[in-house]
Formats: structure tokens, sequence, C-alpha cells
């Protein structure tokens, strides 16, 4: 992959909590500098920066909107000037609404859910491969998507809108993995299951793995930490001959 020899420095969207944040603290311990990407989290943030500098590594925080183009540049080019070109992405930021039926639910909700989870997946990931991709001059990198059980199981009387959203996300996936897999670039997706993480608490329901946990054939909802595990073995050269690939981290369901 040509990662290997070179400072390796990663973006984490949404890394103020969580997925994100648990990411960025392991990512750390592996090597990478990390930009923690918040959107109005700063405490949050800076709280995990602090956390890996203590252990000796190199975090810095950027404040963006994934939505917006504009930030999404901003955010990559503040990478590039205070870490360096970046060799890895994850696209974590994902947001949901309160639990409700379609029938119930006004356009509005829908492009806010849609504009952050795939438009934003999509912006992050044309610049990553703008800096990555070989034909461009880059050395290539690794770049996993966070997706969502819900993209199989559809979230019904809950957050259907959610679910088509991390839907999407599967395809780009796909569709980026076969698009750049001649420029050194690896596109792969993570899927969790029901993970504890404040996300439930904007659907309404703190609560909900705990209540949904005994559907799981493990019995049992899982932790950021081992969603994080997934997305390191993803982004390393273990995982070298891997793309394209969405990997469930849900015990099973």
């Amino acid at each position: 992959m040509g990662t290997e020899n070179r400072e390796k420095v990663l973006i984490v969207t949404g890394g103020s909590s969580g997925i994100g944040a648990a990411t960025a603290r392991l990512a750390a311990t592996r090597g990478y500098s990390i930009c923690i990407n918040y959107r109005q989290k700063k405490i949050d943030a800076e709280g995990v920066a602090r956390e890996i500098e203590r252990e000796g590594g190199r975090a810095i925080i950027v404040q963006a909107d994934v939505s917006v183009e504009a930030e999404v540049v901003k955010l990559f080019e503040t990478t590039d000037s205070e870490l360096g070109c970046i060799s890895a992405l994850v696209n974590n930021a994902g947001t949901l609404e309160r639990q409700m039926r379609l029938d119930s639910m006004e356009a509005a909700r829908i492009q806010r859910v849609f504009a952050t989870n795939v438009i934003g997946s999509f912006l992050c990931a044309r610049e990553a491969v703008r800096r990555m991709s070989t034909k461009n001059g880059g050395s290539g990198g690794s770049i996993v998507n966070i997706s969502s059980g819900a993209s199989r199981l559809g979230s019904p009387s809950e957050y259907i809108d959610y679910a088509a959203s991390k839907g999407a996300v599967d395809t780009l996936t796909i569709g980026l993995a076969k698009e750049v897999a001649e420029e050194g670039i690896r596109v792969n997706a993570v899927r969790p299951g029901f993970i504890y993480t404040d996300l439930h608490m904007k659907g309404g329901e703190s609560g909900r793995v705990d209540r949904l946990k005994t559907q799981v054939p493990m019995q049992r909802g899982g932790q950021p930490e081992e969603v994080a595990a997934a997305i390191l073995w993803l982004l390393s050269s273990e995982a070298s001959y891997v793309t394209g690939a969405i990997v469930d981290v849900g015990g099973g369901r």
C-alpha cells in the first residue's frame, strides 16, 4: 500500500465520542497521528486529544460539519498543513433523529439525515481520494466507512431514513472500492449492530441497546472499542488484499 513506511495520518470524522473516539484512541496506539473532527462537541474532542497526547501520541481537533462542502475542504486542508497528507480516513460522522414512522416524517428531517450520513461520506471520501490516489501523485491509503446493521434490517417504525442512508454508505463502499482499486486505495466498511453509544439518545431512547440485546445471538450489546478494533484491522496492512468488504460487528445479528 505504500503507507507503512511513512508517517501515518488519520482523519476520524465524528471523533469526539462513541465509535469515533474509540477509533482515534486505538489508532494513536498503532502509530497514527490523528485529526479528530467534531461538529459541536469541542470539549469532548479536546478530551480525546488530551488522552492521546498523554500516552505520547499526536492529535489535533478540527471543527467541521461534514455535510457542508467548504467545511470538509477546510478540514482536509487543515490536516494537510498540521499533520501532513493523510493515509487513512474513517467516515464515522453520522446522525439520526427521533424514532417515528415514515408517514410522520417531514422532508427536512430526511434531508438532514442524508446530508450528514450520505453527502458527508461522499465529500470526505472525495477529498481523501484526491490526496491518496497514485494517479494524482499520492502514496495510496485506506478508507473505512461506518455503516450500520440498520442498512440490512431497515429499522421499521424507528428510523428508516437512517437505515436507508446507511444503505447508501454500503453502496458507496462497494462502488468506490472498485473505482480506485488500481490507485493504491482500499475502501471498506464496518457495519456495527447494537452498540452502547450516545447516538441512541438522539433517537429518543437511551436504553435501546438493552431493550434489543436479547435479539442478538451473543445476547449483549457491543462496545465502541470492539468496533474500533475491526476498523483498525481494515486500515492496516494486515488487510492488504481486502477492499469492497463490509464487515458486520453485531454479535451475530
